[in-house]
């Protein structure tokens, strides 16, 4: 398949994912190869991108609630990062197959983050592994395509709330969580999740970027209708603390988090 939106297409509706890890390397590598073209036709994608059986998907409510224990230890958390950065791959690739007519760059852009959300989830899993477990052996939640699903009419809206909401969120909590590893003596989960957030920052400031140029392209004022959707997605729920540093390294305005600040 020599069209970058329909691979990605392909890639999206793999369901195991080890198989989807290495389709997105090999699709990956022949993209920075010169070995494919981008098509501006509309594609029929899926409604769910391809997922294991397992785990299982449940309401954010009805997850067990993570605490330390001598029979998973921080298994069930590092399980939880495990599957964001899984539907992370599925967001990445789902961005490049779904919006046609976008710049080159923005095509670019999203291939690397699927790429380096891919090697995010087998740093996870191996370690994972390493504690005893596998992905699959916890319950997770899909609220991340969930929100997928309500942003899929619309670039601009995507990337208003993917990048700069649900995956900026992973901004704020990721040193807690490092502090936590880190007291409970796991510090090669520590070293993942460090890679992880500075790679994290990239991805958010990239959302950040195409959010900015669509709405200079709409002629929309960007703080005005990053709140309007604030408030129609998302209204009450975003709550501090906020990863203030990381998220202005990823292009947020003070504006914007007086906004979040405020709310």
């Amino acid at each position: 398949m020599d069209d970058l939106r329909q691979a990605a297409l392909e890639c999206l509706l793999i369901t195991e994912p080890l198989k989807k890890v290495e389709y997105t390397r090999t699709l990956y590598q022949r993209w920075l190869n010169g070995e494919l073209t981008i098509s501006t036709d509309a594609l029929s994608l899926p409604d769910i991108a391809g997922h294991p059986d397992k785990p299982e998907l449940v309401a954010p409510r009805d997850l067990p609630r993570r605490r330390n224990s001598a029979a998973t230890g921080t298994a069930t958390l590092i399980h939880a990062i495990t599957h964001i950065e899984f539907n992370a791959i599925n967001l990445a690739w789902d961005a490049v197959a779904r919006f046609p007519n976008l710049p080159h760059q923005f095509y670019d852009d999203w291939a690397r983050v699927a790429s380096e959300e891919a090697e995010h989830f087998v740093l996870l899993r191996d370690h994972l592994l390493s504690l005893g477990y596998d992905y699959g052996d916890f319950p997770a939640h899909n609220g991340m395509w969930e929100m997928a699903k309500k942003t899929h009419h619309d670039p601009l809206i995507r990337m208003a709330l993917v990048p700069r909401v649900l995956e900026a969120r992973g901004l704020d909590v990721t040193p807690k969580m490092m502090d936590k590893l880190t007291g409970s003596g796991d510090l090669r989960a520590v070293e993942i999740l460090a890679i992880i957030l500075r790679e994290e920052i990239g991805h958010v400031t990239i959302g950040t970027h195409w959010f900015n140029y669509l709405c200079e392209q709409r002629s929309v004022d960007p703080f005005t209708t990053f709140k309007d959707l604030l408030d129609t997605y998302f209204s009450g729920e975003l709550r501090g603390p906020f990863h203030t540093e990381a998220r202005k390294q990823a292009g947020f305005t003070d504006a914007e988090m007086a906004l979040l600040e405020g709310r």
